[in-house]
């Protein structure tokens, strides 16, 4: 899986993933992405997706990973091993798990005792909107994504990236502020100006 230059990775905590065996197969699943829930990114930023996000989006190829990590494929929807369905809640997904895989088994009873049970995603941001708000803070919703897989996790935490990404954003538009009331104050002086000597 090739990493676009903007590659985001969102988590979930208390997602309810479960491990169901009572069918023929060993299956894994719950909600990897909720819809208009905020999450703060870190103090003073939030998040949320939005259900428009997933209007467009291609889930013809998405993986299923453990903890990211692209090594680690528990299933893949190509092939039929991962299936996502999106509703009102969210993103919902059911993991076939390959009982001949050591490491899928192994995270199989680690959700079965409960020992693991959040959920994350890998994105590209194509579309969001932002504002600030009344007390300084500043709130991001996702408008439009690119889903790249989706990860069964251990410690549901915003990535390191994720929060440089949107201290970026926040720097940028601050700035962007500042230099639009620089040249509203430098069109008022001019009209001082202009007035004063004529």
């Amino acid at each position: 899986m090739e990493k676009r230059k903007n590659y985001q990775v969102r988590n979930f905590r208390s997602l309810d993933l479960n491990a169901n065996d009572e069918a023929a197969e060993k299956i894994i699943s719950g909600y990897f992405i909720v819809f208009n829930s905020e999450t703060e990114l870190y103090e003073g930023c939030f998040e949320e997706i939005s259900p428009e996000s997933f209007d467009n989006v291609d889930l013809s190829d998405v993986r299923a990973l453990i903890d990211h990590e692209t090594s680690k494929v528990l299933g893949r929807t190509k092939s039929g091993t991962l299936t996502l369905s999106v509703d009102a809640k969210g993103v919902y997904g059911e993991i076939k798990v390959n009982e001949n895989d050591t490491e899928a088994m192994n995270l199989y009873s680690r959700v079965q005792r409960g020992d693991v049970d959040q959920c994350s995603f890998g994105f590209n941001i194509l579309d969001e909107a932002m504002e600030t708000r009344d007390d300084g803070s500043y709130k991001f919703t996702i408008k439009a994504i690119e889903l790249f897989e989706v990860s069964v996790v251990t410690f549901p935490a915003y990535a390191d990236t994720a929060v440089e990404a949107r201290s970026k954003q926040i720097e940028n538009m601050e700035k962007r502020e500042l230099l639009a009331k620089k040249s509203k104050l430098e069109e008022k002086l001019n009209g001082l100006k202009t007035t004063y000597f004529e």
